[in-house]
């Protein structure tokens, strides 16, 4: 049986993707399940109080999981019409608001887990996450507009993206690093692979929702590879060199985790005034 998806949720603009994009977001959906189910699996082996890396991943591949299946299935755009319309006419595109519902919580995430290795401030770290949803909301809101408006918000979406460039480029490689800066190295390449990615992304929004220069179906595949780039490829990477990391120089150790042979309550207490009980 093929790719139905068209059929049973037909698109609802005229430039719309097409049965081989769906099939590509399928593939693509199926690559962010199974490196859902690998990460979940890592997960579990490891420590109590050492998940923290990994389940940021898990909430990343989660979220990018749904966000495929509703593309793949042709669920979650909205027509708008394109700023340069060819030949005349007065055409509609596909903008698919559930692709930056994704970027909303997976940017700021991918982030997070590259900051959270340095010794920045948690002030600095919670700024750049901000400018990481000021990056995704412009390109959003600029993808909404039919007019040339747009480009002001991929303005404002760029002055952002400098900023994040700044916190992991400079801001962040100047910090002090926990375990003596042996994670130095590794975060530089991370931050260098998560800065390059960054700057794709608005050069695909500009060819495909921005200037309507791509067909939608083109455009899903550009953005597919960039994510499956930055979310499953870049993770797996990352998780391989923070295994090799002793977790507590990182200090992320949550102070409500209670292992089962640590007193609790009274005990807990009468154990810190050494009182047998």
């Amino acid at each position: 049986m093929g790719n139905e998806a068209l059929n049973l949720n037909p698109p609802n603009a005229d430039l719309h993707i097409s049965t081989h994009g769906s099939n590509w977001l399928w593939a693509a959906f199926s690559v962010f399940g199974l490196s859902l189910l690998i990460t979940i699996f890592l997960d579990l082996r490891r420590p109590k109080g050492t998940r923290l890396f990994h389940q940021i991943a898990v909430i990343i591949l989660t979220t990018a999981s749904l966000s495929y299946f509703s593309m793949a299935s042709d669920l979650g755009a909205t027509p708008v019409g394109v700023e340069f319309r060819g030949n005349g006419g007065d055409p509609t595109r596909q903008i698919w608001f559930v692709r930056y519902i994704q970027w909303f919580i997976t940017f700021p995430l991918l982030l997070l887990e590259v900051l959270l290795t340095t010794g920045l401030y948690l002030s600095d770290i919670l700024t750049t996450l901000f400018m990481a949803i000021v990056l995704v909301v412009s390109g959003l809101i600029g993808a909404l507009i039919p007019s040339t408006y747009k480009w002001g918000f991929f303005t404002f979406g760029a002055v952002a993206l400098l900023y994040i460039w700044y916190a992991l480029l400079v801001h962040g490689r100047s910090t002090t690093f926990p375990s003596d800066g042996s994670f130095r190295v590794s975060y530089t390449i991370a931050a260098g692979w998560i800065s390059f990615m960054l700057i794709t992304y608005p050069i695909c929004w500009a060819l495909s929702e921005g200037g309507n220069v791509i067909s939608p179906t083109s455009e899903m595949i550009w953005y597919g590879i960039l994510d499956i780039l930055t979310g499953p490829f870049f993770l797996f990477i990352f998780l391989w060199q923070i295994s090799y990391v002793d977790y507590s120089v990182f200090e992320l150790r949550s102070g409500k985790f209670t292992a089962k042979d640590e007193p609790t309550g009274a005990a807990a207490k009468a154990a810190e005034a050494g009182v047998d009980v």
